[in-house]
């Protein structure tokens, strides 16, 4: 098993190169990747991470608006009933307004969250038909990839920091960039169905709003439309702790336009799955 995968990462840079991977070129924009310093979201991609930065956003400003109401609570209470000012303390018990008010209107508060929280949910959740279907399997540790309507696949390895250029990455890509990526359609449907060889792995990619455990043994779905206009390459990571080079297993997604996606799936059934491309278009007719 260990020879086999020594024997993928050595073919991997060449099939690249000289196959559909680089059929599509590098002149795709960098959309979804790490910036140094920042402290934001990567900008979101999909209508899935589009709904899930909105309720973060709405969360936040309940949470400010809590946090400022209690503080300024607290420092009234120190400057009205300190001892200075106020020498002589009450001696009542309890206020049954203010225990009505302090139970119900956090139950409203979650009745709201909740209320906006499932329709996101839902979205992640409910998986529709797909018009691009993905088989992921996670292993240790790279990742492999089957197109499941086209029966074709290829395995994903990290590229080395000196191999970065040869595929026109910036170094600023090491440990981020892959030697194939996933190419899927803008404004599509795609279900990835994830899955695990060995151990737990994660599929992630942050600007698409994602992220799906891959259990051995188990096959999980996730979903994703890239907007369209939002052609680009976009990078995740393993999440989930696998092993010594769990932080070797980047992810690569290039989102393309259709008629670029169908140029590139024409050249991968030929490099992938040895169908000629004019074989494939005679049968479409």
């Amino acid at each position: 098993m260990q020879a086999m995968k020594q024997t993928l990462r050595l073919l991997a840079p060449l099939a690249a190169t000289f196959g559909a991977s680089a059929a599509l070129a590098q002149d795709l924009e960098v959309k979804g990747a790490p910036v140094q310093g920042g402290t934001g979201f990567q900008p979101a991609a999909t209508d899935i991470a589009i709904a899930t930065y909105g309720l973060d956003d709405l969360l936040l400003y309940i949470i400010v608006a809590i946090s400022l109401f209690v503080a300024a609570l607290i420092l009234w209470v120190i400057l009205r009933y300190n001892r200075k000012a106020n020498p002589t303390p009450s001696t009542f018990t309890h206020n049954t307004t203010v225990e009505i008010a302090w139970t119900f209107i956090p139950i409203l508060i979650l009745v709201f969250i909740g209320a906006q929280s499932l329709p996101v949910l839902y979205k992640q959740q409910e998986i529709p038909e797909g018009d691009v279907v993905i088989k992921v399997t996670g292993y240790q540790w790279f990742w492999g990839y089957e197109y499941v309507d086209e029966e074709f696949g290829f395995e994903s390895f990290m590229l080395a920091e000196d191999e970065l250029a040869e595929y026109g990455y910036d170094k600023s890509l090491h440990k981020l960039a892959t030697d194939t990526a996933v190419v899927v359609p803008t404004g599509k449907k795609v279900v990835m169905q994830v899955t695990a060889a060995d151990v737990i792995h994660a599929w992630t990619i942050p600007a698409f709003g994602v992220k799906q455990d891959a259990v051995p043994g188990r096959l999980a779905e996730l979903w994703f439309t890239v907007e369209e206009g939002n052609e680009g390459i976009y990078f995740g990571q393993c999440s989930e702790l696998c092993g010594k080079d769990h932080a070797y297993m980047p992810i690569t997604v290039k989102a393309v336009s259709q008629d670029d996606y169908d140029a590139w799936l024409s050249e991968a059934r030929e490099e992938y799955a040895g169908i000629p491309a004019d074989v494939q278009v005679a049968s479409a007719e």
